[in-house]
């Protein structure tokens, strides 16, 4: 029987969730999760709610979904420990660190795999369940077929999304949030860059719009379809969203699920009624409906993104015109309508009540208390959802409502769903929680040493520099360079030139294959796995034997071959020590780091120079942003782009999706010999999705050479890291005490004095 898995992204969603007949949820607790600006629950509040939701035959997943540096670990340790004391169904995980901590430590956690972990073949699901997985959950981005087939070759447990917002890069590879400001997806802090407004650069003249904004999934359509295929789960996306938002699509789902097989037509209207209260973007099924890949591939940015949709869900209110504090009697009445106890609200949700009152104008209806509202800041740093609890009307008749601490003047509010469309659900959580205690405690993380190398163990990946291109062509004018290993991508292009133009007689290479290194796509889908498998083994066959691997695919269609040496390329997140011991443990002992990463993690995970020996270090790049399985639509008549700050990007379009760069490289080619003195011996220049031309080499030879840097480039998070709110909550908490401290030096300093001073 399928599954019906809501998301519980505070108190008041799980209790629709529940009242709604979901068989299970999903949450996150406050640090660790893909969510961090939602709600989420605090330690007594989740114990309590594992119990609550127990007792009712119900289970509950928590979202661990995030990628970890090196100095959380031991934090990371003492959470799963809590995990582990208090007993939810599985563990929803991208990080391969936490998989390895699992392994050692808590074997009886039950691990499922997140779609951040960019599954989307059965060849990844199998492996997976070598390493003790029970459930992965499939990219967004499969179509009805390729689920199919997936679940035709693997016992391994599926969940997919069925409705909610979609990103429009594949799953778990987008990098452009972290590009902007270091607030990765992969840590739970995108800013969305996809709903971003663009400028372009078309053949017409100048143009705007939402380029990147994809419509939201929804397949209530292929209910039947894919219960029929035996799919165990059916996910909806929405811890961001709205008690309502959440009560009603469980509601829909919930029906077609348990009437279609008597009136199949009948219940998918009926759920569609029950959706049309759902504010939310214009729907689509995505990849569903289309013949072949390639179909899907020139086709579905057609179904999936409308350049004039704005970024926001629901009904657009206005922006905020006026703000002021919320008065006591506000304050109480907010208290009073929140339907939370004092002991829930004191040390679960301490913001909830920490309200301000504004006054909203351009739009053509007014909220009620009641009604449910989602406010995004005007520079696209938050969104948030929030039910309107107070209105107030001055003098001058303008209508105040309370919204919570953080938007300001100009941040747009959009209507999620009116009081008319609510339910009062039965709460999930007692109302005492004063004897759930656990929390995590101060264990110590055992030391992690990563196992030494053998001799001449890594004699086939040398020290120096390494060139990756995306073309034979580009590959012969890299010579230049003198790189030790030249890294080709394994692109449809470069597939075809090496199994059909490539011999013995005329070998199409300027240099040897056992100087050539396969860069296989960190995309590997179901639909092309058994072209791409047949162009491995022929490859195999021409001797071919080094490769970087960026999907666990690719580590499955590998492990077993002799003579092949396989590095873990950007894409297999290694964050960590933890995470490198788990590819350990499947004989990958070389890595490719990720670009994302900052050198003082870097340095922190690998602490000798013995350690930094098996690490590939980019010093160049245009790294991609985004990475979309389709081409854009025949209208997307541009090639650069701009944001609101003047930031330009460039796109292209291709048989292998479409590709998303900054005009201007990241770059550490001021940092080689830096880097070189402190163990860090192969580097890496990555012309990939960019063409090279001899001037270009010869420019960057004299660069390399003055250790300049390039006027505009990027250095992404290498030198400040990961945005971290904790270390800026912090920073800002100094900054205003010793502003604090200062104001009043000043006031009790005492004023000069004319003459001359005595004793």
């Amino acid at each position: 029987m399928t599954e019906l898995l809501a998301p519980a992204g505070n108190v008041e969603a799980l209790d629709a969730a529940i009242g709604e007949g979901a068989d299970a949820v999903y949450l996150g607790l406050k640090s660790f999760n893909a969510r961090l600006r939602s709600s989420n629950f605090a330690w007594r509040e989740f114990e309590a709610c594992v119990q609550s939701v127990h007792r009712q035959g119900k289970k509950i997943y928590v979202t661990v979904n995030t990628v970890s540096e090196e100095h959380e670990t031991e934090r990371l340790y003492r959470f799963l420990s809590y995990l582990n004391d208090v007993h939810p169904d599985g563990l929803i995980v991208q990080d391969f660190g936490v998989v390895r901590m699992c392994q050692e430590f808590f074997p009886d956690l039950e691990l499922h795999a997140s779609t951040q972990m960019n599954v989307e073949s059965a060849q990844a699901a199998n492996l997976l369940m070598t390493q003790g997985f029970k459930r992965v959950v499939l990219a967004r981005e499969l179509g009805l077929e390729e689920i199919k087939s997936v679940k035709q070759n693997t016992p391994c447990q599926l969940e997919i999304f069925v409705h909610g917002a979609l990103c429009v890069s594949e799953s778990g590879l987008c990098l452009f949030s972290s590009y902007l400001g270091g607030k990765s997806a992969n840590r739970g802090m995108c800013t969305q860059a996809c709903r971003r407004f663009y400028n372009a650069e078309m053949s017409g003249g100048r143009s705007q719009g939402y380029y990147f904004s994809p419509c939201d999934l929804s397949l209530i359509d292929h209910v039947p379809e894919l219960m029929s295929l035996g799919v165990e789960s059916f996910k909806i996306e929405g811890r961001m969203k709205s008690a309502e938002y959440v009560g009603a699509v469980t509601a829909a789902y919930r029906y077609v699920m348990d009437h279609w097989e008597n009136d199949k037509k009948g219940a998918i209207a009926e759920g569609k009624r029950i959706l049309s209260t759902d504010f939310a973007r214009t729907k689509t099924d995505y990849w569903y409906g289309f013949s072949t890949t390639k179909d899907g591939i020139d086709n579905a940015g057609e179904k999936i993104l409308n350049p004039n949709q704005a970024g926001g869900t629901g009904i657009y209110l206005g922006k905020i015109a006026e703000l002021r504090s919320a008065s006591e009697a506000e304050k109480n009445k907010a208290l009073l309508t929140s339907h939370i106890s004092q002991a829930q609200e004191t040390e679960s949700e301490p913001k909830k009540n920490q309200i301000q009152m504004a006054v909203i104008k351009g739009g053509s209806y007014d909220p009620d208390p009641g009604d449910s509202i989602r406010l995004h800041k005007k520079d696209d740093t938050g969104r948030e959802s929030h039910k309107v609890r107070v209105v107030t009307e001055d003098a001058k008749g303008n209508r105040w409502i309370d919204i919570p601490y953080g938007f300001e003047k100009s941040d747009t509010v959009y209507l999620l769903q009116t009081k008319s469309m609510s339910k009062r659900y039965k709460h999930v959580l007692p109302q005492d929680l004063s004897h759930f205690k656990k929390q995590p405690g101060a264990e110590r993380l055992p030391i992690l040493d990563l196992t030494p190398l053998k001799k001449d163990e890594l004699s086939w990946f040398p020290q120096g520099l390494y060139v990756q291109v995306s073309t034979i062509a580009d590959a012969h004018v890299v010579q230049g360079f003198h790189p030790v290993r030249i890294i080709l991508e394994l692109n449809k292009e470069v597939s075809y030139d090496l199994v059909h133009k490539d011999s013995a007689e005329k070998p199409i290479l300027p240099f040897s294959k056992k100087v050539a290194i396969l860069s296989l796509d960190p995309y590997w889908a179901e639909g092309d796995f058994k072209e791409f498998s047949e162009t491995l083994n022929i490859l195999l066959e021409k001797g071919y034997t080094q490769f970087i691997v960026n999907n666990l695919s690719h580590i499955a269609l590998l492990k077993d071959k002799k003579h092949v040496h396989m590095i873990a390329g950007p894409y297999l997140y290694t964050f960590n020590k933890w995470a490198v011991s788990f590819l350990e443990n499947l004989n990958i002992m070389a890595l490719q780091t990720p670009i994302e990463n900052s050198e003082d993690n870097l340095t922190e995970t690998f602490r000798n120079e013995k350690e930094r020996s098996r690490v590939l270090v980019s010093i160049f790049s245009y790294p991609a942003l985004f990475r979309i399985r389709f081409k854009m639509p025949d209208s997307y008549d541009f090639t650069y782009f701009e944001d609101k700050e003047g930031m330009a990007f460039k796109i292209s379009s291709s048989d292998d999706g479409t590709f998303v760069m900054p005009e201007l490289p990241f770059t550490l080619l001021d940092k080689t010999e830096y880097l070189k003195k402190n163990g860090f011996t192969h580097q890496l220049l990555d012309f990939s999705k960019t063409k090279v031309r001899k001037n270009d080499i010869k420019a960057l030879q004299n660069i390399m050479a003055t250790k300049d840097f390039i006027s505009g480039a990027s250095r992404f998070n290498w030198k400040d890291g990961f945005y971290n709110p904790e270390k800026m909550e912090a920073y800002q908490a100094i900054a205003k005490r010793n502003a604090k401290n200062a104001e009043q030096q000043n006031i009790q300093k005492p004023g000069k004095k004319s003459g001359r001073r005595t004793h």
